[in-house]
């Protein structure tokens, strides 16, 4: 099985941007190409992340690549979609291609425009299962109702959820790529304010996700073809699994699905947690990334707010999660999220993260979910 590793990233400013789906892609894969100094005759198949769900009126998006170059006419190209995570299954759909040696060079692509769409909130709950939960008018509301049940079993942790957004705003900060680059202190992310409202349930504004415009691309190879001077991100392991769709069959106070895909990742990987540098995690809102610190294992469950009372997951801690600044931060394009988690840690693992950059970084993990954690994928990355 031929290892499979990421030679160049392309990745556009998130935000709201007035350039269509179409040249958001352009501009993220020309990156790439270039990035990885690959001709685009050379690149032998196309996967591109895509949600949509009704945010762009243009649903077949696989061929939309081929606008880029005209040397990737008759490349095969596939659109892939699973919620939020629909950037990583691009990418391990990828990944397989190269292992399998079907393919040598791989271009992925994942993008979203979601600044156009008229009614943001029933595309996005349309990720939701609708014969149980078309009650909820949001995915703010699907994830409030999940934050309601973990602090019933666990206890209120409206604290851990301030700590988690002033973290990834501060990481924000030195992330060019992100929507919003503005610090924000404990006391307004922890306590509701006009400026800072309560969206659903307990969640708040500064524990929502934002809604943004963007396509991040990458450019994947097997390891025969890695040029000598080039350093790259090796893939070590791919792991994905689904959970059940309705939340009625879930314990809605942990996230099964990611734990699941965590230790097989690991178990693949021949690694373990504690060997991992940094974690670029779904933080669609603040709740889901305290959650996922108890799914990966860096905490036992209902103990996530340990982690960041002890600073494990800050950048000079133990475990920094989201040195990007996160979805929270970085902003939330859905098709290309999973996508830019792993531009950004190959950026960091081949020493080009910038003001991001962590010294010695070896091994990173990415996790990307869809849905109320029904769609769990994990990359681990090495340095190589």
């Amino acid at each position: 099985m031929k290892n499979a590793h990421i030679l160049g990233v392309g990745h556009t400013p998130f935000g709201k941007h007035d350039a269509n789906l179409e040249e958001l892609i352009r501009l993220a894969v020309t990156e790439a190409l270039d990035d990885a100094e690959v001709d685009a005759a050379d690149v032998d198949e196309i996967f591109v992340g895509h949600f949509n769900a009704g945010l762009s009126k243009q649903e077949f998006v696989s061929s939309l690549v081929l606008q880029v170059d005209p040397a990737l006419r008759f490349k095969p190209a596939h659109r892939l979609e699973n919620a939020c995570a629909s950037g990583s299954a691009a990418v391990h759909a990828a990944v397989r291609a190269i292992q399998s040696g079907q393919a040598q060079r791989v271009l992925v692509v994942g993008a979203e425009k979601m600044t156009d769409c008229p009614d943001i909130g029933g595309a996005l709950a349309r990720a939701s299962y609708l014969a149980e939960e078309s009650r909820f008018d949001s995915f703010a509301a699907v994830f409030g109702h999940i934050a309601d049940h973990y602090f019933e079993r666990y206890g209120e942790q409206l604290d851990a959820l301030a700590q988690i957004a002033v973290k990834n705003h501060a990481n924000g900060l030195n992330n060019p790529y992100a929507q919003l680059r503005k610090a924000f202190d404990y006391e307004f992310c922890r306590y509701p304010s006009d400026k800072n409202p309560q969206v659903a349930g307990q969640l708040k504004r500064t524990d929502c996700s934002l809604v943004s415009d963007g396509a991040a691309a990458l450019v994947l190879t097997a390891e025969n073809l890695v040029p000598a001077h080039k350093p790259t991100a090796r893939f070590s392991s791919i792991a994905q699994v689904n959970d059940f769709l309705p939340m009625s069959r879930r314990d809605l106070s942990k996230l099964e699905g990611c734990e699941a895909a965590w230790k097989k990742a690991f178990q693949q990987a021949d690694l373990s947690l504690d060997q991992l540098d940094f974690v670029e995690t779904h933080d669609c809102f603040t709740v889901a990334e305290l959650m996922q610190y108890e799914a990966m294992g860096l905490t036992a469950y209902g103990e996530g707010y340990v982690a960041l009372a002890e600073g494990w997951t800050a950048p000079d801690g133990y475990l920094p999660v989201n040195l990007s600044g996160g979805l929270k931060s970085k902003g939330h394009p859905i098709g290309a999220t999973g996508v830019s988690m792993h531009a950004l840690s190959a950026l960091q693992l081949t020493g080009r993260a910038g003001a991001m950059q962590q010294s010695d970084c070896r091994y990173g993990g990415v996790f990307n979910m869809g849905g109320t954690g029904v769609a769990n994928y994990v990359s681990i990355l090495a340095a190589a």
